[in-house]
């Protein structure tokens, strides 16, 4: 598949997921991306955040991702015609204090696409709003939860929150989760 100007995030994130896994370069789409690939009708990111939690040393992701148009800006990639940037933070692959080693595998056709759980998403969403009271996060964490409500697993939330020390956070999410606000 070619990147063009309006291709949506989530093909932009396969197609990179794919040319990356082909390289032999394992990154997990994560951030507000992954919640625009669950909840695409309430959260649209405007950048692809991956964590690439596999890497052999002779894998070349610039030479990979340069054959589908990207180019090196900054301290991200931008694309010739498609305005998503793609950005790699530092992992390790996390939400809040708690490492990730399990992740999702969607695929379509002969693409694939790793990206944290939707429970997972939710969780990264809400960290936005349990430490800097980023009351968009919350609308984004509950919009994942509501888009992927079969896929939620609120008790891994409830103890996530409970660790954090953020017990209140976790209320204020099924209150609003409740409300239909």
């Amino acid at each position: 598949m070619k990147i063009t100007r309006d291709t949506s995030l989530r093909d932009v994130s396969f197609v990179v997921c794919t040319v990356l896994h082909e390289s032999g370069i394992e990154a997990v789409l994560t951030g507000g991306s992954a919640a625009t690939v669950y909840a695409p009708q309430a959260y649209q990111s405007h950048d692809i955040d991956m964590i690439v939690t596999f890497r052999p040393a002779n894998a070349d992701a610039r030479a990979a991702l340069e054959s589908l148009g990207y180019h090196v800006a900054a301290e991200h990639y931008e694309h010739v015609s498609n305005p998503l940037v793609l950005e790699f933070p530092m992992g390790p692959l996390a939400v809040g204090g708690e490492l990730l080693d399990t992740w999702d595998t969607l695929r379509e056709n002969d693409m694939v696409l790793h990206i944290i759980t939707p429970t997972d998403s939710c969780r990264d969403r809400l960290a936005g709003f349990m430490f800097w009271n980023d009351r968009g996060s919350l609308a984004q964490a509950v919009a994942v939860a509501r888009a992927q409500r079969r896929r939620i697993d609120m008790d891994v939330i409830r103890r996530w929150c409970r660790r954090e020390g953020k017990d209140e956070s976790f209320r204020e999410l099924e209150r609003v989760l409740a409300s239909g606000e």
